[in-house]
């Protein structure tokens, strides 16, 4: 597992979606003129992801409007996803990487600990990719809550 950093060029990736098409890095790039939030969560539906998704959803115009793009990246099937987005009023894409091979290509895959349990899976994780594609920002292993407004002060100074 190697983390991505600053300048390093972010992998690209397509991935199926919550509302049963596709979303790709290459595509949300040229979309957005500051970049892409991509966020790594471990599973739709739980308390911390749910916190963490609906502090994008609120977060959503701001970010959108100093010129980010918002996806959201777990390994939980599209039709948990889709279950997940219409619950939450989620409005950005969530790609469901069910291999993890996103997950493994930036680093946030690898072992974690939960109730004294050792096992595989997403680390909760946001990579913050420039326009011309390279990492702009890389956060690993950060709290479901607050995390969007450290964000914010990293990447708006708000």
């Amino acid at each position: 597992m190697v983390a991505l950093t600053t300048g390093h060029p972010a992998p690209d990736f397509a991935l199926p979606t919550a509302d049963g098409g596709r979303v790709s890095l290459a595509e949300l790039r040229a979309s957005s003129r500051a970049g892409v939030i991509v966020y790594f969560y471990p599973q739709a539906g739980t308390p911390g992801c749910t916190a963490e998704a609906c502090d994008f959803r609120d977060n959503l115009a701001t970010l959108q409007g100093a010129g980010y793009a918002v996806v959201g990246v777990s390994p939980d099937p599209v039709e948990d996803l889709a279950a997940f987005a219409a619950d939450q009023h989620l409005t950005y894409p969530l790609g469901s990487d069910a291999g993890h091979a996103v997950a493994d290509a930036y680093g946030v895959w690898g072992p974690k600990t939960l109730d004294g349990r050792t096992f595989e899976g997403v680390r909760r994780s946001t990579v913050v990719v420039a326009p011309d594609g390279t990492v702009r920002l890389a956060r690993y292993d950060v709290e479901a809550r607050g995390h969007v407004a450290e964000l914010r002060e990293a990447l708006l100074g708000a």
